[in-house]
């Protein structure tokens, strides 16, 4: 699941940079912003698809981290750095429930 909706980023920069409040007036994406969403989306793509074709073990645990890591990497600087305090809260609670997702499926397996 994680790397479908990550790779959406992708193809659509705007499911992220919308709630980010990183559109223009218009609602539209500015190329900038659409780039370091899409790398965002590509990173995490691969990183769950690494967390799908992992096998238990060591390998698994090191791509979960990697994804956690990430989350909570995004959460602090989206929850820092956007200018709308309404969309740090939104966006950083969004990555950071991405990542205790990920570190439960961990568990799991």
């Amino acid at each position: 699941m994680t790397a479908v909706y990550s790779a959406a980023l992708i193809i659509s920069p705007k499911i992220l940079a919308k709630p980010a409040g990183l559109t223009t007036a218009e609602g539209e994406v500015s190329r900038p912003v659409g780039t370091l969403v899409a790398a965002i989306g590509a990173r995490d793509t691969a990183i769950g698809v690494a967390m799908l074709l992992a096998p238990p073990g060591r390998s698994l645990q090191v791509a979960v981290a990697a994804r956690v890591a990430a989350d909570l990497a995004d959460a602090m600087i989206f929850g820092f750095s956007l200018p709308d305090p309404s969309a740090r809260r939104k966006v950083a609670g969004f990555a950071t429930c991405w990542g205790l997702l990920c570190a439960a499926s961990g568990l799991r397996r």
